[in-house]
């Protein structure tokens, strides 16, 4: 906690200059009023049949709900062990969350997180506080890598989810999504009930590979060994263009749910990536 709030928090301080309320709010809106339109409302606000029925332009006027509550579902499966000497995809998600998790307490929300390795593993209720966060981020830590297991299976963490979330939240869905099939349903009916944004952790060398000689690749879920050549272009190009594959299939996912997509790398500077976020935030907001 002390290193990201020096690190990460400080600095984010500075670049998100008190943006919080445009990242973190927005859906809690519940109508006051209407008034006749002035220069300089947003015209997102406009009632349209108001203003046909009175021949004026008439805007609502919301009261926001200040307090939300977020949830972070964690896919904690052995292939998010896969990175580098410098970082694993495992610690990205420690981090992002830890860090995320510690910009919503301070400002009077609560957090709570569903820990999925092979199957949902604990259900920490949402709470809010620095003790909340350091929970969660002991029980992460706490929470040990898995040498095999079955074909990770989204659908058991999205469906716990959607059983143990009843009050309208922000819900964060971390994971690389290297799951068997089926997970877009009910992540879509997660998001009918919910605001969801999904970040998928990546490596580089999860879509390319070096030309290193012979290697044993194992899978990480499967255990299953193969020796590749990759000093044999072919492969090397079959294996960027399946990758590619997979990039466009998720995306195609994505899009039909209406879900954004935040990508975090091993190589990514979190602090960018959470400007990042905080950007999409502003532009799905803009265009909602």
């Amino acid at each position: 906690m002390q290193r990201l709030d020096w690190k990460v928090i400080h600095r984010l301080d500075g670049v998100l200059q008190g943006d919080y309320r445009s990242i973190f709010y927005g859906q809690g809106l519940d109508l006051a009023d209407l008034r006749e339109y002035q220069f300089g409302d947003d015209i997102r606000h406009i009632d349209w049949n108001v203003t046909a029925r009175l021949n004026a332009p008439y805007v609502r006027q919301f009261i926001e709900d200040r307090e939300i509550t977020a949830w972070f579902l964690l896919d904690l499966s052995p292939s998010v062990d896969f990175g580098t000497v410098q970082t694993l995809k495992r610690n990205m998600l420690i981090d992002f969350v830890a860090t995320l998790a510690r910009l919503l307490t301070r400002h009077g929300n609560r957090v709570g997180a569903i820990l999925y390795d092979s199957r949902v593993e604990r259900v920490i209720p949402a709470a809010g506080g620095r003790p909340q966060v350091l929970r969660i981020i002991n029980d992460l830590q706490r929470t040990p890598p898995l040498p095999r297991a079955p074909l990770t299976d989204l659908n058991k963490l999205l469906q716990a989810a959607y059983q143990a979330i009843k009050r309208r939240s922000l819900i964060f869905v971390i994971s690389d999504f290297i799951s068997a099939p089926g997970w877009d349903k009910p992540l879509g009916n997660l998001s009918r009930r919910h605001e969801v944004l999904c970040v998928r952790l990546t490596d580089p060398r999860e879509r390319e590979l070096p030309d290193i000689g012979v290697v044993v690749m194992e899978d990480s879920e499967t255990g299953e060994q193969l020796y590749i050549d990759t000093h044999d272009k072919k492969f090397r190009e079959r294996f960027r263009r399946a990758a590619d594959q997979r990039e466009e299939n998720l995306k195609t996912i994505f899009k039909r749910v209406g879900i954004d997509l935040l990508p975090l790398s091993t190589e990514d500077d979190l602090v960018r990536a959470i400007v990042r976020f905080a950007t999409m935030r502003k532009q799905r907001k803009a265009v909602a």
